[in-house]
């Protein structure tokens, strides 16, 4: 259930992302509610990619999905 909601919320963002020509892949959630997601295509590489995982993916999906408790990437 939680791993739906949080692929949910990933939907909503994606589309930001891919216009900017990158793209999130969810990986997955520990028990703590740490997401671990991987910045794909531009958004991989780019030099703002924690940026963009902190303070753009993090703060929405711990709205998103209150169980959320960190956002990592891999």
């Amino acid at each position: 259930m939680l791993e739906k909601k949080i692929k949910d919320a990933l939907d909503d963002v994606r589309p930001s992302l891919q216009a900017d020509g990158g793209d999130v892949e969810f990986v997955s959630v520990s028990s703590e509610g740490t997401v671990s997601l991987k910045l794909t295509g531009a958004c991989g590489s780019c030099p703002h990619a924690q940026l963009t995982l902190k303070n753009g993916i993090e703060n929405y999906l711990k709205h998103q999905v209150p169980e959320v408790t960190s956002v990592l990437g891999v």
